[in-house]
């Protein structure tokens, strides 16, 4: 399927999703919203998908948030449009947040506002070092939106996320690593080759058992711990059935490397 604001191909077991709009430094508007939640739904749905990556066009940005002139030129209507976007980029994020496959954030430049949201809702992430990240919204009278209050105040603790939030101070990729923000910083130009080795690894592993990580990653922020661990009994229990946990297990003990089918 061809998209206007963002390019969707998928190689082998990988989706690769890249926000296309390098002239507004992959700035989201309202059809790259409604495009990315198509794309989540596809990659949520599609079970030979068993990894999927986000990343933006251009060396400049991975996405500079939400198209501030799409709000300067309805400000009348600001509340029905960004009720729109929200509901469509809000639609995407739960789905990439609860699909099996893990998804990897590849972030090629400067990630700001709602792009910081998508950095935060990406499972790994992978940054060049000339990437920066900021939050932007109360710099324009604004408050968060894209799912970043609630996955980066667990990524960050409850200070460092209101840090961000207040002051919109901007992390090189070094700080960012050093917050807990990503999980690996590469030179600019090694950003394709090391995110593409990452994902290639984790399209031959246990597709289903990272889904369930992931889900129970979710609840464990808010489930008591009698609650998450009955979660946690009934995954293994059900990952134990399953080809891929049966596989595991009997390369286990026949000293081979598995092999996955994502089952």
């Amino acid at each position: 399927m061809t998209y206007e604001t963002l390019d969707f191909d998928v190689r082998g077991a990988v989706a690769w999703i890249t926000l296309n709009r390098p002239d507004r430094f992959n700035a989201m508007n309202p059809a790259m919203m409604r495009e990315l939640f198509d794309v989540a739904n596809r990659c949520s749905s599609n079970r030979e998908i068993r990894a999927a990556v986000l990343t933006g066009s251009g060396d400049q940005a991975f996405c500079a948030g939400g198209d501030v002139s799409e709000f300067a030129d309805n400000l009348e209507s600001f509340d029905l449009l960004v009720k729109e976007m929200t509901s469509y980029l809000h639609a995407a994020a739960s789905r990439f947040a609860w699909m099996r496959a893990p998804l990897i954030g590849a972030v090629n430049g400067v990630a700001a506002g709602a792009g910081l949201g998508l950095v935060s809702f990406c499972d790994l992430v992978v940054t060049a070092e000339t990437a920066s990240f900021t939050s932007a919204y109360t710099q324009i009278g604004l408050t968060p939106d894209g799912s970043s209050t609630y996955f980066l105040s667990r990524i960050l603790g409850h200070r460092r996320a209101m840090e961000l939030f207040l002051t919109n101070r901007v992390l090189s990729a070094a700080e960012a690593l050093d917050w807990g923000l990503v999980n690996k910083v590469v030179a600019a130009p090694d950003l394709r080759g090391e995110t593409e080795a990452l994902a290639a690894r984790l399209a031959e592993g246990p597709t289903g058992a990272y889904g369930g990580v992931k889900k129970l990653l979710q609840t464990a922020a808010t489930d008591g711990l009698e609650s998450q661990m009955e979660r946690e009994s009934r995954w293994i229990a059900e990952m134990g059935m399953s080809a891929d946990g049966r596989e595991g297990i009997r390369a286990f003990m026949e000293k081979r490397k598995p092999q996955f089918s994502g089952g």
